[in-house]
C-alpha cells in the first residue's frame, strides 16, 4: 500500500487558507496555470487598486484573495491599516454607510449580486462619490458568487454600476478546474489540523490521493478542508485510507426502488436500508457501518453478498 507522510514542515509553493487572519499575509498554491495567473494579476494591481470585483463559486477563496490584497495594498499604503480590513454583507454595509460622507477602510462587500434594485442604485451612487472625492482610506472590493457582466446582460444587474465592480476583475477558478492544488492544499490542511489537536502527523493512502483528485469539489477549499478533518478525527490508525474520507470513488447511484414481490426478500430489504444509509453519507463506509451498528468488515460482507447473489 503505498503511503503519503505529511508531517508539519514548511511548503515551499505559498498556501492559500480562508481562515487566515488579518494580521499576516496569507498566500495561494501557485502550481495550477490559472491561479498563477491569478496572481500575476495580483502583483500587478496591488499597490494601485480601488475597485475591483473577486467572483468564484462559495468556499473558492474570496476571503483569503481580499486578504492578500489588503497586504499587498497596505504595503505602499499604510495610512490603511489604521481602518484595517473588513469584511460585510453588502446590504449591511449599504445601510451603515450609505449616508456616510466619508467611509474608509479595506472593505470586502459580501454577495453584491444579490443587492436589489435599490441597493445596486445606492451603491453605484457611492461609486460616483468615490471617483470625485477619491479617499486615500478607501478601497472597496465586491465579492459575487454570479458573474455581475452576465447579470447586467440579463437585464438583473445595473449595467453602469457591473461596469464600474468589474474594471479590475479576479476570477478564482473551483478546485475541480485547478486539479493541481489539490495535493499541496491537502497538505496544508492536514498540518493544520494535526497542529490544532495535538496530533502526530498521519499518512495519506495512494487510494485516498485518487479519491480527492476524482472528487469535483462542489464546496471547493471548504469541502475539502471538512473533509480532511472528518477523516482524521475518525480514523486512529494513523493512516488515512480511502474509505476514511467522507466522498465517494465515484458518482453514488440512487438505490434501486423495489417492488411489491421483491420486498420479500430479506436480503434485497436490507441491502437497500444499506445504500440509503451509504448514500446519506456520501459513500463513507466507515461511518455507514457505525450508523447501521455493525463493523465494517461486516458491512463489506453484506454488500458483496448482495452483489454476488445479483450476479
Amino acid at each position: 500500500m503505498s503511503t503519503f507522510k505529511l508531517a508539519a514542515t514548511p511548503l515551499e509553493p505559498p498556501i492559500e487558507d480562508d481562515s487566515s487572519s488579518s494580521t499576516a499575509e496569507p498566500a495561494f498554491i501557485a502550481v495550477s496555470p490559472a491561479i498563477c495567473r491569478l496572481l500575476d494579476q495580483v502583483n500587478i494591481i496591488g499597490r494601485h487598486l480601488r475597485i475591483a470585483t473577486l467572483e468564484g463559486e462559495p468556499g473558492s477563496g474570496k476571503t483569503t484573495l481580499a486578504r492578500l490584497l489588503y497586504h499587498r495594498y497596505a504595503a505602499h499604503h499604510p495610512e490603511i491599516r489604521q481602518c484595517g480590513f473588513n469584511r460585510v454583507d453588502a446590504r449591511e454595509w449599504l445601510i451603515s454607510h450609505g449616508d456616510s460622507q466619508s467611509p474608509a477602510g479595506f472593505t470586502l462587500l459580501d454577495r453584491v449580486d444579490l443587492l436589489a434594485s435599490s441597493g445596486q442604485s445606492l451603491l453605484l451612487r457611492i461609486l460616483k462619490d468615490f471617483d470625485i472625492r477619491r479617499p486615500d482610506r478607501l478601497v472597496i472590493l465586491a465579492s459575487c458568487e454570479s458573474h455581475l457582466r452576465e447579470l447586467a446582460r440579463n437585464g438583473q444587474f445595473l449595467s453602469e454600476l457591473a461596469s464600474r465592480l468589474t474594471t479590475v476583475r479576479l476570477a478564482l477558478p473551483p478546485l475541480r478546474e485547478r486539479k493541481e492544488d489539490i495535493v499541496p492544499l491537502a497538505k496544508l490542511f492536514l498540518e493544520r489540523i494535526f497542529t490544532r489537536y495535538h496530533m502526530l502527523p498521519a499518512v495519506l493512502t495512494s487510494g485516498a490521493v485518487a479519491q480527492l483528485l476524482e472528487h469535483d469539489w462542489p464546496g471547493n477549499l471548504r469541502e475539502l478542508s471538512g473533509t480532511l478533518e472528518s477523516a482524521v478525527i475518525e480514523c486512529s490508525s494513523g493512516i488515512v485510507r480511502a474509505e476514511d474520507l467522507a466522498i465517494p470513488a465515484t458518482r453514488a447511484a440512487a438505490p434501486p426502488s423495489f417492488g411489491a414481490q421483491e420486498l420479500l426478500d430479506l436480503d434485497a430489504v436490507i441491502h437497500n436500508h444499506i445504500l440509503r444509509v451509504l448514500n446519506l453519507n456520501q459513500g463513507n463506509k466507515l461511518r455507514t457501518a457505525r450508523q447501521l451498528g455493525i463493523s465494517r468488515s461486516t458491512l463489506y460482507r453484506l454488500l458483496d453478498k448482495r452483489f454476488s447473489l445479483s450476479a
